[in-house]
């Protein structure tokens, strides 16, 4: 018989003054795996977790826990007895006890290892010799090291983690997750992670589950996840976007880049293509003549350079495109600022573009 996932929540259930918050979420989650719930602000991530914690209890659905049932509508163990810990954006270290005591907080006083495991996560964490030091003496990144430390002291089967990077610098944000992932994984807790950062969750999980006005919308591996949204709004949460806009006939759309397929879609649909701005290719106009495309590439459409800017490790170039005046956004590796009014030819490959019906929402770049 299978081993049951370390975490299953099934078919959770919320709602507050009749509004509907966190609707109908399952997940598993397996020992060793972190998973990390991504969406904006307000679409149910940190209710998810509270109601996986036992801080709030769920109108439907089902928790369990290797297993063996925590909590459903009629039933809910207590939050201290779920074998699972907490680590949140504040760190809520408490500032009357020392490094050490935060730490062993949360073990037994009879704990015959309790100092010795004090000591080692102490090690783990890079805070050795820092046990009888106070929160107030530490910096923000050492103050969320100790509260990983105290989180993972009990040697908990879950951890929670609600935007536990999101008050640190930005500067010192992608070494602590490093070492945050690495000790997560020698401990081989079943982590779910909340976060509102696409960078981070790509980062960190091994399974991203976009959530969306109380829904998990789409679930799988970043690399998946990323390269294969299941709509617009999937898409345009990891990167800008630009888009196609047009109209099926005959299983085709027509586009200032060629024909676009759209297999199975109904003639008269309007639809959108997808693009990512590092999708785009560029070439210099050559005297008017315009690039040698590849048969992947499909047609060039001619543009002028509207805007460019160095943005570090890429600059971002804007164009008109020359038949009406349709705005593009195309990121290239490198410093790349070709001067306002430069012609140039446009081309992206045909695996690079999503295609979906068409809807509306501000912000875009469209061409039609």
């Amino acid at each position: 018989m299978p081993k049951p996932p370390r975490l299953e929540v099934r078919n959770l259930l919320r709602r507050f003054d009749g509004r509907t918050v966190v609707d109908d979420v399952s997940l598993a989650i397996e020992a060793g795996q972190v998973s990390c719930l991504l969406g904006p602000s307000g679409c149910g991530k940190s209710t998810t977790l509270r109601l996986i914690a036992g801080v709030d209890t769920q109108d439907g659905g089902e928790i369990r826990v290797d297993g063996t049932l925590v909590s459903d509508p009629a039933s809910s163990v207590p939050p201290e007895r779920r074998a699972i810990g907490l680590m949140f954006q504040d760190f809520a270290l408490f500032p009357h006890l020392s490094v050490a005591e935060n730490i062993a907080f949360g073990l037994p006083r009879s704990a015959p290892d309790r100092s010795r495991r004090v000591d080692e996560l102490l090690e783990r964490v890079s805070l050795s010799g820092f046990g009888p030091h106070y929160p107030h003496e530490l910096s923000g990144g050492e103050q969320q090291r100790v509260a990983l430390a105290r989180a993972l002291a009990p040697r908990p089967r879950i951890l929670l983690m609600d935007e536990p990077f999101s008050g640190l610098d930005e500067r010192l944000r992608d070494g602590i997750r490093d070492d945050t992932l690495a000790l997560l994984k020698e401990e081989g807790t079943a982590v779910l992670l909340v976060t509102h950062e696409p960078h981070e969750a790509m980062r960190m999980a091994d399974e991203i589950l976009l959530m969306r006005a109380g829904r998990i919308v789409q679930g799988g591996a970043p690399y998946n996840i990323y390269n294969a949204p299941v709509d617009r709004a999937a898409a345009a949460f990891f990167s800008d976007i630009n888009i196609l806009s047009g109209r099926v006939d005959g299983a085709l759309t027509q586009t200032p880049f060629g024909e676009f397929l759209a297999p199975g879609v109904p003639d008269g649909t309007d639809v959108e293509i997808v693009i990512r701005p590092q999708h785009l290719k560029i070439d210099f106009d050559r005297a008017g003549r315009g690039p040698n495309p590849t048969p992947a590439d499909g047609t060039p459409a001619r543009a002028s350079v509207l805007r460019a800017r160095f943005l570090g490790r890429e600059s971002l170039v804007e164009f008109a495109l020359a038949d009406g005046g349709a705005v593009l956004k195309a990121s290239v590796p490198g410093v790349f600022l070709p001067k306002p009014g430069t012609v140039m030819w446009l081309m992206i490959r045909r695996d690079r573009c999503f295609v979906f019906p068409a809807s509306v929402q501000a912000g875009d770049n469209r061409a039609r």
